[in-house]
């Protein structure tokens, strides 16, 4: 399904790199956990990392602060940030210097999950976002700790998505003749090595779902 931005959210600079694919949006999403909540609090810009999940259709965070300014303000609007670092573009001159990455901004006014299913569907979302199989291993919250919890979604029909790959752009430029090596440093996040708990009961093995992710790609 091709994926139409409406304004604002068209891209006004490296139109190149934009995409208007709603699958590039899903992979984005699907490949973080983390996201930056950028939100007017008493009249004050902040920017906030947070956890979230996405089900395709809906995105959910952790938003105590967002919130806050909710409570006050029904109509204020966010903007969520997701980006993934893929590796340095090292050119023959700085200026052409650059970023491998993969980003999608989320905009629009979300609302307060209050619903006792829809929060914990959402927190289930939240939770298997970062650790698929988690939620039904751990204990689930209980009453009082969903209470306590907030929890905000946002529809992802308005996103911003742009995407850079490749080598350095000034190849045949006369840069070209300075003998200056150019290229691509790759970044690659993995998980690593289990660190148990010093007070974990002795003879409690990390299940499989947990386990198997030492060594594998984490974005």
């Amino acid at each position: 399904m091709e994926f139409v931005e409406p304004f604002p959210s068209r891209h006004r600079r490296l139109r190149e790199q934009g995409s208007l694919e709603r699958a590039d949006l899903d992979a984005i999403l699907g490949a973080g956990f983390i996201c930056h909540l950028g939100v007017t609090v008493d009249g004050t810009l902040m920017v906030v990392p947070t956890v979230y999940g996405s089900d395709g259709t809906t995105l959910y965070f952790h938003g105590s602060v967002a919130s806050r300014s909710l409570a006050a303000s029904p109509e204020t609007a966010v903007c969520v940030t997701v980006t993934h670092v893929d590796g340095l573009v090292l050119a023959r001159s700085v200026f052409e210097h650059g970023v491998n990455y993969r980003s999608a901004m989320v905009f629009g006014i979300p609302r307060s999950v209050t619903d006792p299913d829809e929060k914990t569907e959402g927190l289930r979302c939240l939770t298997d976002q970062a650790t698929p199989g988690q939620w039904d291993y751990a204990r689930r919250p209980n009453r009082k700790e969903l209470a306590a919890t907030a929890l905000l979604a946002l529809s992802l029909d308005e996103a911003s998505v742009k995407i850079r790959t490749g080598p350095p752009d000034d190849g045949e430029s006369p840069d070209a003749e300075l003998g200056v090596w150019a290229g691509t440093l790759p970044l690659h996040t993995t998980w690593g090595t289990l660190e148990p708990d010093p007070l974990l009961t002795p003879g409690t093995n990390a299940p499989p779902h947990i386990a198997d992710r030492t060594g594998t790609s984490a974005t």
